[in-house]
């Protein structure tokens, strides 16, 4: 028998363990820049998740309400005659938004034979629009929130816009690939892999436990 084929297979176990460490370095390296890259997103969703479970706290139920009266132009008033009008409703909002300096998206716009509603709305801000289509008199309420109100809807992306919502979404990917990458780390830690998979599994128990006994 020849003497190599006494001896181990070398050559096989060394490409083996190097695929393993590589993949090791990938995973902590993964893990590093992304925890870095989300680290504001992190911080930001936990903060706000403080301030919105406990907004009394910090001020957020404050508000300041503003009323605002005024008429439409001659020409705003007759767009209003056509409720079907799609340049009535955008010329109105954006009169409206220029002249009082209104924030925030049109939610709604609805126009029926005397009055016609317009509706403005963004994170701690909203703004309410009553016109008589006869006369073209308005009314607008406005309020105004703090800015701890501002950011508790941008932590629940509440009358936030389609980029903010695409943001939320970012960042939630980025939340699981930080844990998923962490989790996978504590198995390269050889003298505290067991310690760390039992905290991971009795944090896993414990919050499993909260929502089974302690949720309404």
């Amino acid at each position: 028998m020849p003497e190599s084929d006494l001896k181990p297979n070398r050559a096989n176990a060394k490409p083996s363990k190097k695929r393993k460490n590589k993949f090791a370095a990938f995973v902590r390296w993964l893990h590093i820049y992304v925890s870095l890259f989300g680290l504001a997103a992190t911080l930001f969703f936990s903060v706000t998740g403080i301030t919105l479970n406990h907004a009394g706290w910090f001020f957020g139920d404050s508000e300041s309400a503003f009323t605002i009266k005024g008429r439409l132009d001659e020409s705003l008033i007759s767009q209003l005659r056509d409720p079907d009008s799609t340049t009535a409703r955008l010329n109105v909002a954006e009169y409206l938004r220029a002249k009082h300096h209104l924030s925030g998206e049109v939610k709604e716009f609805s126009i029926d034979e005397f009055q016609s509603v317009v509706a403005f709305a963004g994170p701690g801000y909203s703004a309410d629009v009553f016109v008589d289509n006869e006369s073209g008199d308005y009314e607008i309420t406005e309020i105004k929130q703090g800015f701890i109100a501002v950011i508790n809807d941008l932590h629940k992306g509440r009358d936030t816009g389609p980029i903010w919502s695409l943001v939320i979404d970012v960042s939630a990917v980025v939340l699981c690939l930080i844990s998923v990458s962490g989790m996978m780390l504590v198995f390269w830690l050889r003298l505290r892999r067991n310690k760390g998979i039992v905290t991971m599994i009795a944090g896993t128990v414990l919050i499993a436990v909260l929502i089974w006994l302690a949720v309404p």
